[in-house]
């Protein structure tokens, strides 16, 4: 079913949502948070936008034009329909496209910043694959891969540009590898922990087009206190005015 929700405690924005296939989470909201923005980054760029809170979320933090890219239909509608709602179309262009296709839009290098929150899983493993075809186009590796996305990213970032992303933590090796073979210099690392004392179980990951090796490892990001509640570290990404 189709609602609209307040985009978490961000001041007079909503978001269009299908409860019924998924709803945007935590992990689009930490990573705008994460990534590095200054005042000369012009465009920017998600990757797999969804319902585009990650591109509403950045253009309080950005004057930067935002683009999304989404291969979903009728989820890119629900994005286009938030985009209107809340008067961000001068900021923020929604495409319906597969982000393979993404030259009959765009030159190469041709943005300053790269974001991604992409599907997590592989295909193959199919104990995890949801009935839902939404569900599974967000979560499963069933159109793009993260070799893909990561060489999607190279070709369209400028020099020097940033590349950032948020994934399985269990992936991390793999994620690293991509982007030094696509000539990305990971810079920027920060694990996310369910609760204290677990495991990690996220990653926050940001990295430099042809950037020179240096890596830097921020302090963990625990979620949950001990009765499951989110800590005020959270609560401010969440309630941010």
């Amino acid at each position: 079913m189709k609602v609209v929700n307040d985009l978490l405690g961000y001041d007079n924005l909503k978001i269009v949502q299908n409860s019924d296939w998924f709803s945007f989470s935590l992990d689009s909201v930490l990573l705008p948070n994460f990534v590095t923005l200054n005042k000369d980054v012009k465009n920017i760029l998600d990757l797999g936008t969804g319902n585009a809170p990650i591109p509403m979320i950045l253009s309080t933090l950005t004057h930067a034009h935002i683009y999304g890219i989404e291969i979903q239909k009728d989820v890119y509608e629900m994005g286009k329909e938030s985009i209107d709602i809340n008067d961000l179309t001068s900021q923020i262009q929604l495409i319906n496209d597969d982000m393979k296709k993404l030259d009959k839009y765009f030159e190469a290098n041709f943005f300053d910043v790269i974001v991604c929150n992409p599907p997590y899983f592989k295909l193959e493993e199919l104990s995890k694959k949801n009935d839902d075809e939404h569900k599974t186009i967000a979560r499963h590796e069933e159109k793009i891969t993260l070799s893909e996305i990561v060489a999607i990213a190279k070709k369209y970032l400028d020099n020097n540009g940033v590349f950032a992303m948020i994934h399985r933590s269990d992936r991390l090796i793999e994620i690293i590898e991509e982007m030094r073979k696509n000539n990305i210099e990971p810079k920027k690392i920060q694990l996310i922990y369910p609760k204290k004392n677990t495991n990690s179980n996220m990653v926050l990951i940001e990295g430099r087009k042809n950037g020179k090796p240096g890596l830097i490892i921020k302090e963990p990001l625990i979620i949950h206190n001990e009765n499951g509640e989110y800590l005020d570290e959270i609560n401010k990404l969440f309630f941010r005015r």
